[in-house]
């Protein structure tokens, strides 16, 4: 694989943060590769960074130094304006809790990121109820989050993260309030998008059996990321 093939590349990434007159280092040189349609586990123990490297793999948060590149593109230069827009085109988050808007069903939480983006109501909703077939809950499609499991719950957060075809899919601990069960067979539903789609996938997790099961699994080290060894 060459960079060039990357959905999503960071290079030579740094992040530090000051504590009194100390100065405590996360990310210190940090590169990393994932390519479309791969999974990837990031795995560290709690404190380690993780969430600090999803959130500079999302523009979320600025890094220190080096860069971020979307399908190739560098996003270090880029102002407000420009790093939200390539969020909302290019990257789709999915958290431990679900963060559906309670007042709209699972097929208007899944349609509304398509029509912030400018697609007409006809256009997103299609495209929120082949997601939510896809992802074996399109008989759920009109029920509120109040309604669903929490199985379902994330399903549905997870095609909303993916309705706007991004490059990019960040996921911490998706299935961390879950059952086993449950966990297993979201994970199997995602997993199944991700090869469907040919999203670039970074999970955070702590489930080792959910990490075995990706491409591959990284973890941080001395500010460096690492292949991880179970």
């Amino acid at each position: 694989m060459t960079s060039k093939q990357a959905a999503l590349r960071l290079e030579k990434v740094e992040r530090h943060y000051e504590q009194g007159e100390n100065r405590l280092t996360i990310l210190d040189g940090a590169d990393m590769e994932i390519e479309a349609g791969a999974l990837v586990a990031l795995v560290a123990p709690s404190g380690a960074g993780k969430s600090t490297l999803l959130h500079i793999a999302g523009l979320l948060e600025r890094p220190d130094g080096g860069d971020v590149f979307v399908n190739g593109e560098s996003c270090g230069a880029f102002g407000d304006d420009r790093r939200t827009a390539m969020r909302r085109q290019a990257i789709g988050f999915v958290y431990q809790f679900h963060h559906l808007l309670p007042e709209f069903s699972a097929l208007e939480n899944v349609m509304l990121p398509q029509m912030i983006r400018g697609l007409s109501h006809k256009v997103a909703a299609e495209r929120a109820r082949e997601l939510l077939g896809y992802m074996r809950i399109g008989k759920r499609a009109e029920h509120r989050p109040a309604e669903l499991s929490g199985g379902e719950q994330q399903r549905v957060a997870i095609a909303r993260a993916v309705a706007n075809n991004p490059f990019v899919l960040l996921a911490d601990e998706p299935t961390g309030n879950l059952d086993p069960t449950t966990s297993g067979y979201v994970f199997d539903a995602l997993t199944a998008l991700v090869r469907q789609s040919g999203v670039a996938a970074l999970i955070a997790t702590h489930n080792h059996d959910l990490a075995r099961r990706m491409d591959r699994a990284i973890t941080l080290r001395d500010g460096k990321i690492v292949p991880h060894v179970f």
